[in-house]
């Protein structure tokens, strides 16, 4: 449906598989954190039914995702670790627009955002990864976080005109890139 300006170069996987048990509880961290944002969203606009079943659907999504993560993190004997400050999704959020409709659709359209940028990174850890049960995992979640970039940009289109919902949708692109390019590489989904 899109494509990001910036692509995540090997170092980041590099550094993700010198510290694979921090980069996990980050993983683990940041479901946690997709699913209360699902439930904050549907939380915030009940009378947009399309939106309130999705996010329904994804918070419930997360949530096992979160579970599967903190499943691998026993099997390392690893704890679930402290939740971190997520300087990419300090800086991402500070993009969203003020006025109900202008902060719904940047909420919409950066959810896909993120998702997509998840489905790179996931997609890369699979890649790195040795045959087993762990590169399975990140197979299976990258493609769920494919699906989830679509239905946001969807759910965008549904509320909104479609041209808006596009030159928003290039201008977050391009400033999410910029993002990406000033973050340090770390053991962290972003």
């Amino acid at each position: 449906m899109f494509e990001l300006k910036y692509q995540t170069p090997f170092e980041w996987t590099e550094a993700v598989l010198a510290d694979f048990n921090t980069f996990l509880q980050d993983h683990a961290a940041a479901e946690k954190k997709a699913s209360g944002m699902a439930i904050s969203m549907l939380s915030h606009y009940p009378d947009k039914r399309k939106l309130v079943k999705a996010m329904t659907d994804l918070a419930l999504e997360e949530l096992i995702h979160f579970k599967q993560v903190l499943k691998l993190l026993t099997e390392r004997d690893t704890t679930l670790g402290d939740d971190q400050k997520d300087p990419y999704i300090k800086q991402i959020r500070a993009l969203f627009r003020h006025g109900r409709d202008g902060f719904l659709m940047d909420r919409l359209l950066v959810g896909g955002v993120i998702e997509a940028r998840g489905h790179e990174r996931f997609s890369l850890v699979a890649q790195a990864l040795p045959e087993g049960k762990e590169k399975e995992f990140y197979v299976a979640i990258a493609k769920s976080e494919e699906k989830h970039k679509n239905l946001f940009v969807e759910l965008a289109y549904e509320y909104f005109d479609k041209e808006e919902v596009d030159v928003r949708l290039e201008e977050l692109l391009v400033a999410e890139a910029e993002i990406c390019k000033s973050i340090p590489f770390t053991a962290a989904l972003h």
